[in-house]
């Protein structure tokens, strides 16, 4: 059982999050579903709220207030709590929602939604149970009435000729009550106004069968236990024998493009049946879309797949069969159900009662303990992207996933052992350090990130290495990832809400966030540069022996991407005292007020002229310590123990 220590936090932006939470979710809410598993699901996540705020901020980046970001908040989770409101729907589907247990899939759609947009994308999902199934009057075509777990309303869909041997009235399976999973939908709207919208026959549908349940336990064994990936022949196959395969999803790769003109797409899922034999499944073209359909751990029994050589489906390992879909194939799925587990959080009676979110707890002295249920994935690690408060560096252990840190960056390195974009990044809270590592789809991509940055990062999964260390990891591409540095975000000068302001001699260099100051200039001790560097990281670049730009920090060549960037060293004051503070990229821009370049151009004498025209010209900055000992990237700033990320002219 993992124990997690929560502490109170002075952090403005902090501040706001529980503050927004108290205001979502007062105390005295009761409207919950108890048919809904999980967390306490009238309650925003800490990290849903944080990833809205900085979403918010983004948007808006000549500043915010709180009204804005509350009203925000407030119609973003009152849309995603309609998922769990009580609704008049078929008793079928009352029925199995009593004993749902599985989360959504990433794509899904609500039929609700449907109506309310008279839109439906070609990639969205819709986790349906059959309401009915009938025969359009006077014709052959079937139509299945679908509903869901979340809609008060039904739809209809023409089904697709390949499953109509699963809708007979005596023998199908495709009746009332039966869940099934499809995308690659086309919406028929009404056309004036007259008749409902229809879904239009798809392919891609997958038809749920639930292991508990006796007759599907009946298919399943009469079905696909008799062939097993290792009894599969090529030449059975060509002599015209169909088989019907059952493997667990262990892998969902990523999308591929192949062709010429890299027009065919591409996606490879790996099956493992009883036996531990592994088989490849591919989806070429428009099927890719059925992977949104699958999740690591359901079960999939495949009748009838198309069975082909590696050399038909240009697959790397030679000798080896794969499956594909072909146009007989129909998919079955056991949805791999996650199971959860009790994550003890203790708690101190000042942070109970500074927050109110656990107004149940029994507030006499001394540690409390409370539970939340966080879901467990097929590999054993723990999903925190829904955990209710702030992880903290100090939380972090082996097999958890959904992880997401706010703190300051006390180094950055790349990997030089890997042609890959792959950066080490140390974050330090109010609690510890770790190293995370992350992972770029092709070349950095953040921006400048220094280090005294605060930074919040989600998607995080930790990991135990060899050394037995532990190790977080980030992937650009991974669903729910997300990097932000807030330091020189350019709403955060902008919004009272989420500032303090300080005065220069009480700045303080033990805090997890950028600090306000309101500040003239002063010339005295001003040097004014400008230098090369790279436009992706904002880091200086050299020229190499063979005439080429290297990044000082990213280790590539960059000749294409290399911009002209101030350095600036300047005094700041206010009543209460001075710094001497640097800065650079666009900050120095906003404290300068002209461009590098226009400053490069400018004769030598007005160049050394320029910055007394500034002499007590007034800002908002915001302030960071830079100071860290062992980072040795900005040897250039002389130790200088504050950078300015943010300016903002005050009229």
């Amino acid at each position: 059982m993992v124990i997690l220590q929560q502490k109170p936090q002075d952090d403005p932006f902090l501040k706001f999050i529980d503050y927004a939470r108290s205001v979502l979710c007062p105390e005295d809410d009761e409207d919950i579903d108890p048919n809904l598993n999980g967390a306490d699901t009238r309650r925003p996540s800490w990290t849903w709220i944080a990833s809205r705020i900085l979403k918010t901020c983004s948007a808006y980046s000549s500043g915010v207030t709180a009204a804005i970001l509350l009203s925000d908040l407030s119609q973003a989770w009152n849309e995603q709590r309609r998922d769990g409101v009580s609704k008049k729907r078929p008793e079928c589907i009352s029925q199995l929602r009593k004993k749902r247990r599985r989360t959504k899939l990433p794509n899904t759609v609500t039929i609700d939604s449907i109506y309310e947009k008279n839109f439906l994308s070609l990639n969205s999902v819709l986790e349906s149970v059959v309401v009915d199934a009938f025969v359009l009057p006077g014709t052959n075509i079937y139509m299945l009435t679908l509903g869901d777990f979340w809609s008060s309303n039904t739809i209809d869909l023409y089904l697709h000729r390949r499953y109509y041997d699963l809708v007979d009235p005596k023998n199908g399976i495709l009746k009332k009550g039966r869940e099934i999973f499809l995308t690659g939908c086309y919406l028929r709207t009404a056309a004036e106004g007259y008749g409902c919208p229809r879904l239009l026959p798809t392919e891609y549908l997958v038809i749920l069968l639930d292991e508990d349940e006796d007759d599907d336990a009946m298919i399943i064994g009469a079905q696909f236990c008799s062939d097993l990936f290792s009894s599969i022949s090529l030449d059975a196959v060509n002599k015209g024998v169909s088989y019907s395969l059952y493997g667990r999803i262990e892998f969902i790769g990523p999308l591929e493009i192949h062709g010429k003109f890299g027009s065919l797409q591409r996606k490879q899922i790996t099956l493992v049946d009883d036996d531990g034999v592994k088989i490849k499944f591919l989806l070429w073209g428009e099927q890719v879309l059925l992977a949104n359909l699958f999740s690591i751990g359901s079960m999939l029994g495949l009748d009838r797949p198309y069975i082909a050589s590696s050399q038909e489906s240009v697959i790397e390992e030679s000798n080896e069969l794969c499956l594909e879909y072909g146009s007989a194939t129909q998919l079955f799925l056991v949805p791999f159900i996650q199971h959860e587990e009790q994550v003890c959080v203790t708690l101190t009676q000042n942070w109970c009662q500074g927050t109110g979110l656990l107004s149940t707890l029994d507030l006499t002295p001394g540690p409390k303990v409370s539970q939340v249920s966080l879901p467990r994935d097929s590999q054993g690690s723990l999903d925190f992207s829904c955990y209710p408060f702030q992880p903290f560096v100090t939380d972090l252990h082996d097999k958890m996933t959904g992880i997401s840190l706010y703190g300051v960056v006390t180094n950055i390195m790349k990997d030089r052992n890997t042609t890959k974009a792959i950066f080490s990044l140390r974050i330090q809270d109010t609690s510890g350090t770790i190293w995370a590592k992350l992972h770029f789809t092709k070349s950095w991509s953040l921006g400048r990130v220094s280090v005294g940055h605060t930074v919040y990062i989600s998607g995080l999964t930790c990991t135990m290495t060899k050394q037995k260390c532990l190790e977080a990891l980030w992937f650009e591409s991974d669903t729910g990832s997300s990097f932000i540095n807030l330091s020189c975000m350019p709403a955060l000068i902008n919004s009272p809400c989420l500032q303090n302001l300080s005065n220069l001699s009480t700045l303080s260099t033990q805090t997890t966030c950028s600090q306000m100051a309101r500040v003239w200039l002063e010339m005295a001790h001003c040097h004014v540069n400008t230098r090369l560097s790279h436009a992706l990281c904002g880091h200086l670049v050299n020229r190499t022996p063979n005439g080429f730009m290297e990044c000082s920090f990213c280790h590539y060549t960059c000749d294409s991407e290399v911009v002209r960037s101030f350095h600036l060293k300047i005094t700041l004051a206010d009543e209460t005292g001075k710094i001497f503070a640097w800065s650079t990229d666009q900050t120095a821009i906003e404290l300068l007020q002209i461009s590098p370049d226009e400053f490069y151009e400018l004769p030598e004498e007005e160049q050394v002229m320029y910055p007394s025209s500034l002499e007590n010209e007034r800002f908002m900055v915001a302030l960071v310590n830079c100071n860290i000992e062992g980072y040795g990237q900005i040897s250039d700033n002389d130790m200088i123990s504050w950078e300015i990320t943010r300016a903002l002219k005050c009229e």
